[in-house]
């Protein structure tokens, strides 16, 4: 979960800082007016707590419940993947690791949200342990691509091993451990980490290989095989979806190859997958050599699209996946990435946006012999409006004045979602908007490519910046320490808090060396050297930070 705190500091000074004038005792002109902005303001204010309310209730109601424990495969262990648009369940389940990954993300932030829900924490519990015990290949490490329901690896066009799939499972065992405080979940991320590393990271030309044989060899693009087959690249989707992977584990595990990575994914999409127009490149050679169509007929365009064609939700998405990483690696000045993320979004809203009723198209090319931009498809995908969302809302609060008219957008797209994405009747989101595509009315709900984790994190995040928690937690007391052979022995009692905490950071010096969850008042540091000193900071789930407190004893 992102730390949302950030996006809104500014804008709460301001507020304060007029409501603190209204009060004046002389009304003159100045304090006249300064009355006015702050029943304005709070008009303003009192508007997005009504409307962070009813995306609150949405995502409970028309998403959740819906989803789970429905989903929750008891039988065969993990999460049922195929349900009908009025959510039966049909077809022969298999299970590939991206979606019940996700799912397992789903619950993990579902509990932490909503705690008193017992069937959240079960849910991400259950999920992991069909992670470990099934998916895990226990012969070659890594997690198995695609199976049957009951977890036999099944043949499919899927690689057997996939970085992309295995970006997931790390984003959803962070997750899991953040939640629960299980460290065989946390231990299995690191083991996967390793994984990745050994096997799909390239040291040469960095990044990761995509398409892996079962024991890690990266597959080499057969001769001859069709131009639109994407074996063999790599792509842009799994290098932001290990940048999120990434972000998310080195919040709870501040390991140095990781932030080495997790950097390393930032640059690459800065200096290479980005384009300078302010898109995504979709796929590449193994040296990041674009693999590009521009040069192609149209008849050839549009027949091998699908590996070169700008996507507008894919930018959207990427542009808060950057900021995001670039805010847990500490990066004080992160305005560079800030107005790539800009362009990006721009672009999109330049090119891609349904000026009639709002969203964000699907497809666009930039042919060689015309102006501008050509629409490919005027369709429009859920996820690509759940990513929508999100980054307009960012947008909003870093540029409130700009021309794109940001947080106007994004109650346009709010309201083409209720009314052409929302089930209202049966729940979930269609997973396109039926203005454009009547016929998903009755499509799946629920498919291995379609699940919550695009729109239940839209709808978290835009709930936490339109209310945002800006109460930092009480810093923790009691600390104990002892050291012995260099193994240092922490505990405290836990912090209190307004809202609901996510865990601790331990620092030695200045430098965050350990996280533990809510549930854990107590953990072992090894390599300790007893003259850098100890220190502990409670965090919230929107990432407000207590003071920092010494271990003295």
């Amino acid at each position: 979960m992102t730390n949302s705190y950030i996006f809104f500091t500014g804008r709460l000074k301001w507020r304060y800082y007029f409501c603190a004038a209204g009060l004046c005792r002389r009304l003159s002109i100045f304090s006249l007016f300064s009355v006015m902005l702050c029943g304005l303001n709070t008009a303003y204010g009192q508007g997005r707590n009504a409307l962070a309310a009813e995306m609150r209730a949405s995502m409970v109601n028309k998403l959740l419940k819906q989803w789970y424990p429905r989903a929750i495969d008891t039988m065969d262990g993990g999460f049922l993947s195929t349900f009908s648009y009025n959510f039966k369940p049909v077809g022969n389940q298999d299970k590939m690791i991206v979606t019940q990954a996700r799912h397992i993300w789903s619950n993990a932030k579902a509990a932490q949200l909503f705690p008193d829900v017992k069937y959240y924490a079960y849910g991400a519990k259950h999920g992991y342990f069909f992670l470990r015990d099934v998916l895990w290949d226990k012969q070659y490490g890594g997690f198995y691509t695609y199976t049957d329901r009951q977890g036999k690896v099944k043949q499919s066009n899927f690689a057997q091993k996939e970085a992309y799939g295995n970006a997931f499972a790390l984003y959803a065992l962070a997750a899991y451990y953040q939640q629960s405080g299980d460290t065989s979940a946390l231990n299995l991320a690191k083991r996967e980490f390793i994984w990745l590393e050994q096997h799909s990271h390239d040291p040469i030309h960095k990044g990761y290989f995509q398409h892996m044989e079962r024991d890690g060899t990266p597959v080499n693009r057969p001769a001859g095989i069709s131009p639109n087959a994407e074996l063999g690249y790599k792509d842009q989707n799994t290098s932001i979806h290990l940048l999120e992977a990434f972000t998310e584990l080195y919040q709870v595990w501040p390991d140095e190859l990781l932030r080495a990575r997790l950097q390393e994914m930032l640059t690459l999409l800065t200096q290479t997958i980005i384009n300078p127009k302010g898109y995504l490149q979709l796929f590449f050679q193994p040296n990041w050599t674009p693999v590009s169509l521009k040069d192609s007929s149209a008849t050839a365009i549009a027949r091998y699209k699908s590996i070169d064609h700008v996507s507008f939700g894919h930018d959207v998405e990427t542009a808060y996946l950057m900021l995001e990483a670039s805010h847990v690696l500490g990066i004080k000045n992160n305005a560079a990435i800030l107005q790539l993320g800009k362009r990006m979004v721009d672009h999109a809203l330049d090119n891609g946006w349904d000026n009639q009723v709002g969203g964000f198209y699907d497809e666009g090319f930039y042919f060689k012999d015309k102006p501008g931009i050509s629409i490919l498809a005027d369709t429009k995908n859920w996820w690509a409006q759940a990513e929508g969302l999100n980054t307009l809302l960012i947008m909003s609060h870093y540029y409130p004045k700009d021309g794109h008219q940001y947080y106007s957008k994004f109650l346009q797209l709010w309201a083409y979602v209720k009314t052409y994405l929302i089930d209202q009747e049966h729940g979930d989101w269609y997973q396109g908007g039926i203005d454009k595509q009547p016929q998903y009315k009755t499509a799946l709900k629920g498919q291995i490519w379609k699940g919550t984790y695009h729109n239940l994190r839209a709808l978290i995040n835009c709930v936490a910046r339109l209310h945002p928690d800006s109460t930092p937690p009480a810093a923790p007391s009691r600390l104990k320490k002892s050291i012995k052979n260099g193994v240092a022995v922490l505990s405290w009692n836990k912090a209190a808090d307004d809202n609901a905490l996510m865990g601790y950071d331990i620092y030695s010096g200045n430098k965050r060396v350990a996280f533990t969850p809510l549930t854990k008042t107590a953990i072992t540091i090894r390599g300790f050297k007893p003259g850098a000193g100890l220190y502990l900071q409670a965090i919230d789930l929107q990432g407000n930070r207590s003071a920092r407190v010494r271990f003295n004893r």
